[in-house]
């Protein structure tokens, strides 16, 4: 990966271009953060029908949560000497992912696609959590402890989404609206 955020100092026992190094994951992880607190409350203002009241609910810990994940993030690149860039512009560009694709939908195929989400999201974090690992334990450690906040927050998501025979209804979906629709049959 080509360093963008070599910065001029940084704590002691990193060199800058480790530093340049995790500045950059951390940039990804304050993208994909700002992406799923804007798409939690998309879910939470477009969610509709008899569950509406317990995912409405469910899910503004969940912004709260993220937001401050976010912050966290940031200051820790902040901390090793790096600029976090939140602008929308910054996300819209740099991001490998699209725009959640479901509007005004029944809960549960909010969850089915949220489902989708989280898993990318967990999928990166794993991936930045071993990116990680190999430079600087103090970072590792704060992603490990958000990635398990996102796992915490799936399980609340499955829990809607499971059979009484232990499978979820979305199992195999390649796609939020396939797993939107999957959920609601």
């Amino acid at each position: 990966m080509p360093l963008q955020s070599t910065p001029k100092y940084t704590v002691p026992g990193l060199t800058v271009e480790q530093a340049g190094e995790l500045i950059d994951i951390l940039q990804m992880r304050l993208h994909t953060l700002n992406d799923l607190h804007l798409t939690l409350k998309h879910i939470h203002w477009n969610v509709v029908g008899p569950h509406f009241i317990a995912v409405h609910e469910m899910i503004d810990p969940q912004v709260d949560k993220v937001r401050a994940m976010a912050d966290d993030v940031a200051e820790r690149a902040a901390a090793l000497g790096g600029v976090s860039v939140g602008t929308p512009g910054a996300l819209v560009t740099a991001r490998t992912w699209e725009d959640y694709s479901v509007g005004r939908a029944d809960a549960i195929a909010h969850l089915g696609a949220l489902d989708v989400v989280y898993t990318g999201v967990i999928e990166d974090y794993r991936k930045a959590v071993e990116q990680t690992g190999r430079i600087d334990p103090a970072t590792q450690d704060l992603l490990i402890g958000q990635l398990r906040d996102l796992e915490q927050f799936q399980w609340f998501v499955r829990a809607h989404l499971e059979t009484a025979g232990g499978t979820l209804r979305t199992g195999g979906a390649d796609s939020e609206a396939e797993a939107a629709h999957r959920a609601v049959r």
